[in-house]
């Protein structure tokens, strides 16, 4: 009897543990600001604040410098579903003799204007500066601003949801023979953007920016729901300039990110 009594307790003990963990994935999945390199048309809610690392390696070559990017970010929430944030992304460049880094600053604003949850639609537009924080000898600000509009698709209990819109850059030194360059490449496409959920807490997900430049990367991955209102991404991020031939820049990286909102 008191055999029975002990392993009752330790039954009790277990259920009473497994549904403490399992309070935290209740819920639905908190919506990011980004998908991977392309800004959704939500906005952090008034009040919250949402900060996320990604760390990309870029896929390793023989014979080649590679290039690791990290990418600290914050944004927070304020009235009228605007919000405002920043990101360091910080890239080092390593090769068998040497190490250079580059780091910047970008401030960012994005206002979701309109929404209607009833047609699954919703519009933003923001914007992004981008200023070196070293080597400014050989490098200049410049600034991105662009639109997107939401659809999401009834579909039963996943339904996937659409992102398009136009994106363009405003820089003061373009394709210079001298001087700093402010950005190389075209300076206007477009912006697409797809998520899928294939259950209440996973996501298939993928975005790309149209141009070869600093953007223009198709971005395949999955997207998980974490405990504590956390968020992780995992993809691969291939450039628009990596498939002319086999001698083309393999301007390719894994991409990492885990969010939070608190």
């Amino acid at each position: 009897m008191r055999r029975r009594d002990t392993v009752m307790r330790y039954y009790r003990i277990v259920v009473q543990w497994l549904l403490l963990i399992s309070v935290p994935f209740c819920g639905h999945a908190i919506a990011q600001s980004t998908i991977f390199n392309i800004p959704t048309t939500d906005t952090v809610a008034s009040g919250k604040a949402y900060a996320e690392f990604d760390l990309l390696p870029q896929t390793p070559r023989a014979g080649t410098s590679r290039i690791y990017l990290y990418n600290p970010r914050l944004v927070v929430g304020t009235p009228h579903n605007l919000e405002i944030g920043v990101n360091f992304p910080i890239y080092n460049t390593k090769t068998s003799a040497d190490s250079t880094t580059n780091g910047y600053v970008q401030p960012n604003a994005k206002w979701k204007f309109y929404e209607n949850m009833e047609a699954g639609v919703a519009a933003s537009v923001g914007g992004l500066l981008n200023a070196p924080l070293n080597n400014r000898n050989a490098q200049d600000s410049w600034g991105l601003v662009y639109g997107l509009i939401s659809k999401k698709i009834r579909a039963g209990n996943y339904d996937p949801r659409f992102h398009a819109g136009p994106y363009g850059i405003v820089s003061a030194n373009q394709d210079v023979n001298d001087g700093p360059v402010s950005f190389l490449g075209p300076r206007a496409g477009m912006i697409l953007g797809y998520e899928q959920p294939v259950h209440k807490k996973i996501s298939i997900v993928a975005d790309w920016f149209s141009g070869k430049n600093y953007y223009g990367y198709f971005t395949p991955g999955i997207s998980i729901a974490l405990p504590r209102s956390g968020l992780l991404n995992a993809g691969y991020s291939i450039g628009n300039d990596s498939w002319a031939d086999d001698n083309a820049t393999r301007n390719r990286y894994l991409f990492f990110y885990y969010g939070v909102t608190f």
